[in-house]
């Protein structure tokens, strides 16, 4: 007898990607098989996911990106999305589509909804993403990651958490060493593709520490690749020991070994950040949809476990003061990262499969 098939439509950013491979992971183990539907960009995110995912690219386009002659090409490359989806689909039943958010997630819940397939959509921020949006009163569930989230009139949704990736599960609830006359770690995350923000700000904050202090300190900080050379450079001129890549594929062990993390609020970092547990300072992307990082960060802020900087008062002398309170306090920054730990939801993907679960079960019965 043929394993169940979930398709999981995502891409865009690592905020899609990381959860979607998350749940990935959960399904693979109760024996389900799993395609990935995704772009050429969201491919890039795939170097994480199990061997056993079968990855599709499929024809997708924004409205968001390019002239006029690229969005005229939008409406026929999504035709041909959704056309290839509804075809592989035929030849191999899904007997559920979950959507990540994402334009690359059109194809597949489209074909799904075409088809009168099983779908849901899970939302990773406190605000339904622009993709998310259109589907939510067209699918058979919507699971979210962040609490309160955001919904159009009339949907109703499930708190489930966001799900992380097992590399992080296996740091969840990692010992925390608080700051102290020792080295020390700084984790500076812009999201999957860096922030020029924290590569302008960040490394003169941390410049402006007092030398007693910054001797102790290390920083890896992920930079964009047009920002890397000069954040390196700033670095080392500094004399502050500093690891600037463009991306860092061993996250979770930078993270548990971290005093601090310095990072936006996207929806997969604020969930990696409370699993693990870690203090953090966090500085929203002001011009997010919905300023539905600001909402992801609220959790963490409430609970007293991370200090949000609005990016508009984001002044290296103002964090230089609040990277200085945190690391000079260290029966403070042990509170906060206890208190990140109190908001985790370590099993939210088990939570968001036992809802793919259910979809299937009721779409066998109808």
């Amino acid at each position: 007898m043929t394993a169940p098939l979930l398709i999981i439509a995502a891409g865009g950013t690592g905020g899609h990607m990381f959860p979607a491979q998350a749940l990935a992971e959960v399904m693979l183990a109760c024996g389900w098989r799993v395609k990935l539907s995704t772009d050429a960009r969201g491919a890039r995110y795939t170097g994480g996911f199990p061997e056993a995912v079968e990855i599709e690219q499929i024809s997708s386009a924004t409205f968001a990106r390019g002239g006029l002659a690229a969005k005229a090409m939008v409406p026929p490359r999504l035709a041909a999305g959704v056309a290839g989806a509804m075809m592989q689909m035929l030849r191999d039943r899904p007997a559920v589509v979950v959507g990540f958010g994402g334009y690359p997630s059109i194809p597949a819940l489209s074909a799904a909804l075409l088809l009168r397939l099983p779908r849901m959509i899970h939302e990773q921020n406190g605000v339904l993403g622009r993709v998310n949006e259109i589907f939510a009163k067209r699918v058979d569930a919507v699971a979210c990651g962040t609490w309160p989230t955001k919904l159009p009139e009339g949907v109703e949704a499930v708190h489930v958490g966001n799900p992380v990736r097992g590399a992080v599960l296996e740091r969840a609830g990692a010992g925390y060493i608080p700051p102290g006359d020792y080295p020390m770690e700084l984790l500076v995350m812009g999201g999957s593709q860096g922030a020029r923000i924290l590569s302008d700000v960040v490394p003169p904050a941390i410049a402006g520490l007092p030398l007693e202090m910054l001797k102790n300190i290390r920083v890896s900080h992920q930079a964009r690749d047009e920002d890397g050379e000069r954040v390196a450079k700033f670095y080392a001129q500094s004399g502050i020991n500093a690891d600037v890549q463009p991306f860092f594929d061993d996250v979770p062990r930078r993270m548990s070994e971290a005093q601090l993390v310095i990072s936006r609020a996207g929806a997969s970092s604020v969930a990696d950040i409370s699993v693990i547990g870690r203090p953090s300072i966090l500085i929203p992307f002001a011009a997010a949809t919905g300023d539905h990082q600001s909402a992801n960060a609220r959790g963490l802020v409430d609970a007293g476990a991370a200090i949000m900087v609005p990016e508009r008062m984001a002044e290296p002398e103002s964090m230089t003061a609040q990277i200085e309170t945190v690391l000079s306090h260290p029966d403070g920054a042990l509170q906060m990262s206890r208190a990140a730990l109190s908001r985790a939801m370590p099993d939210a993907a088990e939570n968001l499969a036992q809802m793919v679960q259910e979809i299937a079960n009721k779409g066998k019965s109808t």
